[in-house]
């Protein structure tokens, strides 16, 4: 998948600048192919889920290593391709899996007209539908993880994405607070929001899982709000839900054995 996307950003010949519309439809053919690869039901969907959250974090973590505006664009190109297969996770379900489309069409759409005419004002937006899109989904998987009545190992891996999708979460107010505010965070460089998203993403994770290192660090009251409420969150949520789920999966195990 990764290589798939790595491949869609290079040079299109008489394209000039704009490699968007190719670009595009490759990453969302690969994006279908990946979520259809199995039937996608409420026994397997947040595994596609994870894959995708993965995905994006692991292309992140690539994108300082390429020139340019090449690693932007394979950011983007991740992007999409984890919202495509976030929405393939929600098939079943044809409101959910309809509203799940609006959403990868206006990420679409703010991205093309970005690319093509002034950028301001469509980070903002871009980075609003992406926050709106990412509490859909957490909303969601809660749903489905708390209630659906028996706890499975697909609700697990759900109880995971949604950890996952609480540190993106965090992730993106970081960056729009970043936007609008520059040196709300010491050892983010106010650029546009795609060159921190790698440093946004670390930073998030970093503060969910209390683990602090300090090479990043809230500058501003209102950033040190959201660090703290993250942490919070993060903590109990480890210690409440996770151990909550795996704790009535093993007591239903130990029934069906007893039985």
């Amino acid at each position: 998948m990764v290589v798939v996307v790595l491949a869609a950003a290079l040079p299109v010949a008489g394209t000039g600048n704009i490699l968007m519309p190719v670009w595009y439809t490759r990453v969302t053919q690969v994006g279908t192919g990946i979520t259809s690869l199995q039937q996608i039901t409420e026994q397997n969907n947040f595994v596609f889920l994870l894959f995708g959250l993965i995905l994006l974090l692991f292309v992140g973590a690539l994108m300082d290593y390429f020139p340019g505006d090449t690693g932007p664009r394979i950011v983007q190109g991740a992007t999409v391709a984890a919202l495509l297969i976030g929405t393939g996770s929600q098939k079943k379900n044809r409101s959910h899996f309809f509203v799940s489309i609006v959403f990868v069409v206006l990420m679409l759409v703010m991205i093309v007209a970005g690319s093509l005419i002034d950028r301001a004002g469509f980070d903002y937006l871009h980075l609003l539908i992406l926050l709106s899109f990412l509490v859909w989904m957490t909303w969601l998987a809660v749903r489905q993880v708390l209630f659906t009545g028996s706890i499975t190992s697909n609700d697990i891996v759900g109880a995971i994405c949604i950890y996952m999708l609480l540190g993106m979460i965090w992730a993106i107010l970081y960056l729009i607070l970043a936007q609008i505010v520059p040196g709300a965070f010491n050892g983010v460089p106010h650029a546009p929001w795609l060159e921190n998203f790698s440093t946004a993403i670390y930073f998030s994770f970093v503060t969910i899982t209390t683990l602090g290192y300090g090479d990043v660090s809230p500058a501003i009251p209102l950033a040190r709000f959201l660090v703290i409420m993250e942490a919070i969150i993060g903590v109990f949520y480890m210690a409440i839900l996770v151990a909550s789920l795996i704790g009535v999966r093993m007591s239903i195990r130990d029934a069906e054995r007893k039985q």
